[in-house]
């Protein structure tokens, strides 16, 4: 019998058939009789999810309608369903697999990929069927046919299914009962919208609301450094003093004890010079991959998924949704046998520091499901390399060139460190001259690397005239997240997150969501208008505060209990854990939510109304045509008459502080408001003003 082989999708069964002899069916592939498949075989594929969870309704009538009364939605067993519009291909699978004693998942080879595989398999009612697993990190035609050869059997595949099924239950049943329970009671309260809670989503949400929070609590502080500029017989530096005063007047003090003027004679007491190394960067991981293209480009996270997964399926690259930056001793044979062909697509010769593994980029024990991301066997023409699109070069190269840095010798560079001292006082300086480029020379220089001063040639004991100053700065605030840094926020829960460049640190940590489904939930809380991103710095929307307000001091608010449930679905992935345990507790969780949510909401306090396009409260008589009303709208007021040519609208936030309709009242009927305070300045400093409109624009009164 003609075993059947079921992908993920159509162009990756088309992959699969190029490294054979095929026919194109309907709904499939024939491939003819081979070594490997001596009596030939079937591919066919699905298109995406086949198969999905029922609506709550077609357990029971009642979970038809929104209410409070029918939650919760708890259902004893779960019913699955064909996929709208996807009945053909479904049936087509079924035929094929009950016509044969074999069937082989060639799905993806993670958690999802199992998922789709066993949700179709099962639901066509095939059984005793023997099924193997096709696991493989390439689609080149030499990988897929040795994949084919050396099929597994399918128990690490079941128990990634019974993680990826639990995943999916758990997900549906708290998008089904927390998005009604939260929508209902905020509706209560006003507030028509829909408001959309995920197990993983909302936790998300709300770090970065957190995050919002900080800067705009966040009060700029003075504070004083002494710094030294020093003329030496070979050219100028500067140095400073380890004092940081919250007053002025300490770092006066301390010039007095000295007896420091503002010009003086200094000396050179130490010069201490350094050879420091910096190894090539680790390889790249999805979420790695991600933060750099980010960094670059300002690609979103869901759009270098997206290219990336283009480039597999042009078998330029190895499998994108991984987690790991090691590869195991064979994928380094074949790359260090080709080394100077890769160098040849970047036109980027250099010489081979070495070709021996070293354990930072090759370790088989950190390799699991998957190994780094990496350039596959195929070189590409210059003609295949020029045919990209500019994102899939960039990402190629990225790659590329990462992969040929642990070919490379380190950069080196000298550390200077120099103590000035004038009339006993130190001052320190820090200067870094860079030795040999090494693996730096593959990759262009950020416009934001921070460069350490040269320093001109110094010896000890040698004497400088001194300028003293006493220099005032201003504590800065957080930085809002970039979308690149959503991946590191997620996969720390939001600790550490500014040094996405140290990945030792993501290590330990489960975090919120999987490398795989990170970037399609920043998309999702992006949809449901939660956060918007401009110019790649994500805010929280008006409609995220209410959120995350509605939320605050309950579960769904914690990603360290999101993350914890992560780390269980991976235990039910590696055989440890229990999906019908997992269930039971996402189970109270939800009762949890019902028993204690209203009361919670009060005690959060009545949001902010949320203004919709239904929700028109007339605010006051439009200023500028005198026939409209200004009304609130999502994310700004409006007149009514926008229709017809009146474009008077106000900001729902200016200078990141959020304007009441009772200050846009004053605006429209007094020209101007009262003094508000906390606007923030550009620099990060707070300040009061009043709001003046002129020309049906906003200025400022001090």
């Amino acid at each position: 019998m003609k075993p059947v082989i079921l992908a993920e999708k159509p162009s990756q069964a088309k992959a699969y058939a190029e490294a054979f002899k095929s026919t194109k069916r309907d709904g499939f592939i024939e491939i003819a009789p081979d070594p490997i498949f001596p009596e030939g075989a079937y591919i066919t594929w699905g298109i995406g999810h086949l198969v999905e969870l029922k609506e709550p309704k077609a357990y029971d009538p009642k979970w038809g309608k929104w209410s409070l009364a029918a939650l919760p939605i708890l259902p004893n067993t779960y019913q699955f369903q064909i996929a709208r519009g996807k009945a053909q291909q479904f049936g087509i699978i079924k035929k094929l697999i009950f016509q044969t004693d074999t069937v082989i998942n060639a799905c993806d080879v993670d958690r999802e990929g199992s998922n789709i595989f066993y949700s179709i398999y099962y639901h066509t009612g095939a059984k005793n069927k023997k099924i193997k697993r096709l696991w493989i990190n390439s689609l080149e035609a030499d990988e897929v046919r040795k994949g084919f050869q050396e099929l597994r059997d399918n128990q690490q595949d079941l128990l990634l299914y019974q993680e990826a099924k639990a995943r999916q239950i758990s997900d549906w049943l708290v998008g089904m009962n927390g998005s009604r329970l939260y929508s209902l009671l905020l509706q209560e309260k006003g507030i028509r919208e829909v408001f959309a809670i995920g197990r993983v989503q909302t936790p998300t949400v709300f770090l970065i609301y957190q995050r919002e929070k900080e800067i705009e609590a966040f009060v700029p502080e003075p504070f004083y450094e002494i710094e030294g500029s020093f003329e030496a017989e070979k050219g100028r530096y500067k140095g400073k003093v380890k004092l940081r005063a919250k007053e002025r007047k300490e770092a006066e003090e301390l010039l007095t004890k000295h007896a420091i003027g503002a010009k003086e004679e200094g000396v050179v007491t130490q010069v201490k010079t350094t050879e420091k190394r910096t190894p090539p960067p680790q390889l790249h991981s999805l979420s790695t991959l991600q933060a750099a293209a980010n960094r670059k480009w300002k690609y979103s996270p869901a759009k270098v998924l997206s290219v990336m997964q283009g480039l597999y399926e042009k078998k330029l690259v190895s499998y994108p949704r991984t987690d790991t930056q090691h590869i195991t001793p064979g994928e380094f044979s074949y790359l260090a046998g080709q080394v100077e062909k890769y160098q040849q697509i970047i036109n980027a010769p250099f010489p081979i520091a070495s070709k021996a593994p070293k354990k930072r980029f090759v370790d088989s024990a950190k390799v699991q499901e998957h190994y780094a991301i990496i350039p596959t066997k195929t070189i590409p023409t210059a003609r295949k390399i020029e045919g990209l699109a500019k994102d899939e070069r960039n990402l190629y190269e990225e790659v590329l060139r990462t992969t040929l840095a642990m070919f490379h010798k380190d950069y080196r560079y000298a550390e200077t460190k120099v103590t000035t001292e004038v009339k006993g006082l130190p001052f320190f300086t820090t200067g870094k001259t860079e030795l040999e480029k090494g693996w730096k020379e593959l990759f262009a220089v950020s416009k934001e690397a921070k460069q350490e001063p040269s320093l001109p040639e110094l010896r000890e004991q040698e004497p400088v005239k001194s300028k003293i100053d006493i220099k005032e700065s201003m504590t800065t605030p957080p930085k809002p997240y970039t979308e690149g840094q959503l991946i590191a926020m997620m996969k720390t829960c939001g600790k550490l997150v500014e040094d996405v460049e140290d990945t030792e640190i993501l290590k330990e940590i489960e975090g919120l969501g999987t490398e795989a489904t990170r970037s399609g939930i920043i998309e999702t809380i992006k949809r449901h208008e939660y956060i918007s991103v401009t110019k790649n710095i994500v805010s929280i929307t008006e409609k995220g505060r209410i959120l995350c307000q509605s939320i605050e001091g309950n579960l769904l608010s914690s990603p360290s209990m999101t993350a914890k449930w992560e780390t269980y679905l991976k235990k039910i992935g590696r055989g440890e854990g229990s999906a019908e345990v997992f269930l039971a507790t996402i189970g109270k969780f939800i009762q949890k939510l019902l028993d204690e949510v209203p009361a919670q909401m009060q005690k959060n306090g009545l949001p902010e109304k949320l203004a919709t396009p239904d929700a028109k409260d007339e605010i006051a008589l439009c200023p500028r045509c005198k026939k409209g009303m200004i009304v609130s709208r999502r994310g700004s007021y409006n007149c009514t008459e926008y229709e017809n040519g009146c474009k008077q609208s106000f900001p729902a936030t200016f200078l990141k502080k959020r304007l009441t309709a009772k200050q846009i009242e004053y605006l429209c009927t007094k020209g101007k408001t009262p003094v508000i305070k906390g606007f923030v300045s550009k620099n990060g400093k707070k300040f009061n003003a009043k709001l003046i409109l002129e020309d049906g624009k906003l200025k400022m009164e001090f």
